[in-house]
């Protein structure tokens, strides 16, 4: 009989359709049934010995809820037996009900909690602390959407208990080391995040978006020409990389993708033809890895008026020293025709982007003084040193990439103004394990949006961060922060920013998520942290909530 590994996550919804992903023990096929009658079932495929299913659920009730249960070959197997959490469920919006509002949580990098009877030592899990209140009052107000922004699993920065399973496998003195190797340690990380029964159960309840970050392959993936270069020549790499991409594909990519995409995508159709579709995956992932043109991992999601673009500021990157871009030419135009197109049919824009694109001011200006180092604008010793600062201080957000910021900066004005702009754009961003909003202002001279622009960072879900980071970052934002940064930007020969911007919330430090509610032309954001509650489980407290729009 075939056992659930791993899922149910709800993944992609609509008004009418939803997905459902899950791992089964062996070949099957899974189902979902609803209880107002709807369903949908898939034949499992192959990746690697592992079965996987990608469930469509069709003839949803706009506007409703209803619960669901997973069957493979027939039999039961979610709800799990005598599951103390309420029945899982779908909800559909009704986008035509103007009045009902769009709640989109995000967040970023999340190191897997330890089993509850262990101590926690970055303290109470955002997630789990989410499902929790969730699993206690399940008709209360909920996300709509769950953004994740990155660094969804550690390859590079594995648990004591997974560094027991890989020195089980393999001789952990051979690199990488204690880090993932292969796609069979990459599910090991998988069952260690999303087996977590509170992260499981809310991730079978609440539709779910991701996109990756560094973590979720390596630790300043892809910062340099001269850093790929190196990592390319080692023996253990091309293993690495092919082995994420799957992986990142199987667990993560598919299910950002609406079932029309889905059934008209080549690799997909590939996979599920071949009874091992392994090989067809690991073609597909050594294509993207050559060439980052030859896939795009970026994608839009419409929730009525709110238009979402969650943007690959990874694998797209261009990074010969001359030429670097955040995006290689097709992705940067792909942006631009999805945020530009039918102006007036969305009220709100969102980017997703990993890492921000206004940081705190001295971050910024270091970041540019250190690309125009790197790319000799003070001599080859200058560069040299350059390099090593880039990799040593994570010198990468758009900020490192000046012709990027630039362009970003641009295209949020372009789409923030003119007939029908919409009500605001907000670029949601992760990485910086701390929370922040900052707000641009355009030069007189320059056209201004209509639309109120803002930043919005959110970091970390359940992670750590060195009070000297925090003082840093507090520091960054200083008027000497500021004063210090534009002797940076002198000395690299800097022109200045399009934009000028301030910080208006924050800096916040903790396990936390951020919830855009959106209502017609209105928006509101919550800041929400995981508190621990002396003798019982954590607990949401509010650090923010404010209006951004009216």
């Amino acid at each position: 009989m075939a056992r659930l590994r791993l899922g149910p996550l709800l993944r992609y919804v609509d008004e009418s359709s939803a997905t459902v992903w899950v791992e089964a023990s062996r070949p099957c096929t899974a189902e979902v049934r609803c209880a107002d009658g709807s369903s949908g079932r898939a034949r499992t495929f192959q990746i690697c010995g592992h079965h996987y299913a990608l469930i469509p659920v069709t003839g949803l009730t706009p506007g409703s809820a209803t619960a669901y249960e997973v069957l493979l070959d027939g039999v039961q197997v979610w709800p799990l037996t005598d599951s103390p959490f309420p029945p899982s469920t779908i909800r559909t919006p009704a986008y035509d009900d103007a009045a009902r509002p769009v709640r989109i949580a995000f967040g970023s990098c999340r190191w897997a909690a330890p089993p509850a009877d262990d101590h926690d030592p970055v303290g109470p899990d955002a997630l789990d602390t989410l499902a929790i209140e969730l699993a206690a009052a399940p008709d209360a107000e909920r996300p709509d959407v769950l953004l994740l922004l990155g660094d969804q699993v550690y390859a590079d920065e594995t648990s004591p208990a997974t560094r027991r399973y890989l020195a089980a496998r393999r001789d952990l003195r051979d690199a990488p080391g204690n880090q993932v190797a292969d796609y069979e340690e990459y599910t090991r990380l998988y069952y260690e995040s999303w087996l977590d029964p509170d992260v499981r159960w809310l991730l079978s309840t609440v539709p779910s978006c991701m996109i990756f970050d560094d973590h979720d392959v390596i630790d300043d993936w892809n910062t340099s020409a001269s850093w790929l270069a190196e990592i390319r020549a080692t023996a253990w790499w091309n293993e690495r990389i092919l082995s994420g991409l799957m992986s990142y594909w199987v667990h993560q990519h598919l299910g950002n993708l609406a079932p029309a995409a889905l059934a008209a995508d080549p690799v997909y159709a590939a996979v599920c033809a071949d009874p091992d579709g392994t090989d067809a995956l690991r073609e597909f992932a050594a294509r993207a890895d050559a060439d980052a043109a030859s896939v795009r991992w970026s994608y839009r999601r419409d929730f009525g008026r709110v238009r979402l673009l969650m943007v690959d500021t990874r694998a797209a990157r261009v990074l010969a020293e001359a030429d670097r871009s955040m995006l290689d030419p097709s992705e940067a135009a792909w942006l631009r025709e999805q945020a530009l197109e039918s102006p007036g049919a969305y009220d709100h824009l969102l980017i997703g982007t990993s890492l921000p694109w206004l940081l705190p001011h001295l971050v910024h200006d270091a970041e540019g003084w250190n690309a125009a180092l790197c790319r000799g604008e003070r001599g080859a010793r200058w560069a040299r040193f350059g390099e090593k600062l880039r990799r040593r201080a994570d010198l990468e957000h758009w900020a490192a990439f000046p012709a990027s910021f630039d362009a970003l900066t641009a295209l949020i004005a372009e789409a923030g103004g003119g007939e029908g702009a919409p009500a605001t754009v907000c670029v949601l961003s992760g990485d910086v394990h701390h929370a922040y909003v900052a707000e641009p202002a355009w030069p007189a001279h320059a056209p201004a949006p209509a639309a109120r622009v803002l930043q919005l960072t959110c970091s970390p879900v359940h992670n750590s961060i060195p009070g000297s980071i925090k003082i840093g970052f507090r520091f960054g934002w200083s008027r000497f922060g500021r004063a210090l940064g534009r002797r940076f930007a002198r000395h690299g020969r800097l022109a200045a920013p399009a934009v000028s911007w301030r910080k208006t919330g924050g800096p916040w430090f903790g396990n936390q998520l951020m919830t855009l509610t959106l209502r017609g032309r209105a928006a509101r954001l919550r800041l929400q942290q995981a508190q621990a509650v002396p003798g019982g489980k954590a607990r949401l407290r509010d650090a923010a909530n404010t209006v951004l729009s009216e």
